[in-house]
């Protein structure tokens, strides 16, 4: 069907290690509507093709199948040729693959940072928080970074006529400890690890061993009420934790949180230098806006902008959480949507 002569939909989705969101959407004059949603547990699936199937097997899906013109798919990890493994899956995702199997047009790949990259440039001020204000430069470089499963980074460019981004693998570089109690941290992970990098600290599974670090090292004793909660089947242990640290309900996990939001903070200060991000820093994942409170109380900021010399220009850098879940999802549509404009 010519996209001119009937309704043309969009197909989209955000694939991590925890969840596998798609979506169904529409191209106009303002851009891209997201139109349908649906989240899935990554785990319920053997791979990508069967939650996909999934989602295409929705009344919605089915009736917009037809008309589908253009496919991008977000994944957590890095894609080359068109295809990708996800880093803390497993899963083979192939374009092509993909798109025989289901018949589908115009089906592109991109690292799930490349997409929320381009989603967080679509979105209103309302799904913000800021931590530092600062007057952003006009279209300057910015970096956004986001704890989850893993550890994503993209760096927002801008090229004279739209955003793009390059995607990165900067949550693979090596951890770099910024004080003492960080140095034992450091060498807790290498004996546990064949290396340690930022994801192994920073991420869901992250927060466990940092609590578990402290445990370990005999600076702290978990109360019986946390170490219960976190033996529930089921249970996603370090969501407890935070949860436990964020009613101050357990000094351990106090401790464990404050450590993991200062080496967060450190390494987003990294990656603002890196990419001497005048144009802002965006904290995305799942993990920020769960912990929003305490990312506001000045640990993480503290962290960001202890740089020695460059302590100044980072204090002129805006640093913002994006409370918006489905930023993949509304970057990966937008992607499609260029897709589109260009058939």
């Amino acid at each position: 069907m010519s996209i001119h002569t009937g309704p043309a939909f969009l197909l989209a989705a955000d694939v991590g290690g925890t969840h596998a969101s798609f979506a169904l959407g529409r191209r106009d004059a303002d851009g891209v509507r997201l139109l349908l949603e649906c989240s899935y547990p990554s785990q319920d699936f053997p791979d990508f093709a069967s939650a996909l199937e999934c989602f295409l097997a929705t009344p919605e899906a089915v009736a917009a199948r037809a008309h589908l013109v253009a496919t991008c798919f977000a994944v957590a990890g890095p894609v080359a040729e068109g295809a990708a493994t996800l880093t803390n899956l497993g899963w083979q995702v192939e374009a092509a693959t993909i798109a025989a199997r289901f018949g589908l047009q115009q089906v592109s790949l991109l690292n799930d940072f490349h997409a929320a990259g381009l989603g967080v440039t679509l979105l209103p001020p309302s799904s913000l928080v800021t931590l530092q204000a600062a007057e952003a430069e006009e279209h300057g470089t910015a970096v956004i970074i986001g704890a989850g499963t893993g550890l994503g980074v993209g760096v927002i460019t801008w090229d004279g006529a739209r955003y793009r981004v390059l995607p990165s693998e900067a949550g693979h570089a090596d951890f770099a400890a910024t004080d003492e109690l960080q140095d034992r941290l450091l060498i807790y992970m290498r004996r546990n690890f064949v290396r340690a990098s930022w994801e192994r600290v920073i991420s869901g599974p992250g927060l466990m061993r940092v609590f578990s670090f402290l445990q370990d090292s005999g600076l702290g004793v978990p109360s019986r009420q946390l170490l219960e909660a976190t033996k529930r089947p089921g249970v996603d242990q370090a969501e407890v934790i935070s949860e436990y640290a964020l009613a101050k309900l357990d000094p351990l996990a106090v401790r464990a949180l404050d450590l993991f939001i200062a080496a967060y903070g450190s390494f987003a200060g990294n990656m603002a230098l890196t990419a001497l991000a005048r144009g802002g820093v965006y904290i995305a994942g799942g993990i920020a806006p769960r912990i929003i409170n305490r990312l506001k109380d000045g640990g993480f900021m503290r962290s960001f902008s202890k740089k020695g010399a460059f302590t100044a220009l980072l204090s002129g850098i805006p640093v913002r959480v994006v409370m918006d879940k489905q930023v993949g999802l509304l970057g990966a549509l937008h992607a499609a949507g260029q897709d589109l404009a260009h058939l």
